[in-house]
């Protein structure tokens, strides 16, 4: 068991629903950040996994398939809230000692609602996904050095 100053810090991804946003990015930041962080994903809401997530995430080589929609109640206590959409941003919990980052994105299922079919809806979650990416990536060149925890 590593030192408690040894501990990695943890980040939670927090939106409403805790069904697409929220878990493209603990998927992205489990793949990128894992070695620098203890990363999950939760909603103020949680309503279940969105399908069409899982499968524009598994075309970028991440598998979400197993995750599941969790509240922030059966979260650890975190580190770094990273609020993914606005709503989760204005019903965020108070949690004492969290840092709380808000990074809004668009919402998929809002985007594609006019869509016919998965595969016109699935551009809207693309791009979506990628712009998650793109995110967690500068989390881990612009956060890694201040989610080291200090030592005591």
């Amino acid at each position: 068991m590593p030192a408690e100053s040894d501990a990695k810090p943890t980040i939670v991804f927090l939106c409403t629903g805790n069904s697409c946003r929220s878990q493209m990015a603990e998927g992205f930041a489990r793949a990128l950040l894992s070695d620098i962080a203890r990363v999950s994903s939760a909603g103020t809401q949680p309503h279940g996994l969105n399908p069409l997530a899982v499968r524009a995430m598994s075309e970028a080589g991440i598998d979400i398939s197993h995750h599941a929609s969790k509240s922030m109640t059966e979260m650890p206590t975190p580190d770094l809230v990273i609020t993914v959409c606005d709503a989760a941003h204005d019903s965020c919990p108070v949690i004492p000692g969290a840092r709380i980052l808000h990074a809004p994105f668009e919402d998929p299922p809002r985007l594609a609602a006019d869509a016919r079919t998965d595969e016109e809806a699935l551009p809207h979650y693309r791009k979506v996904r990628d712009q998650i990416r793109d995110f967690v990536i500068t989390l881990r060149v612009g956060l890694a050095p201040a989610l080291q925890k200090p030592p005591r």
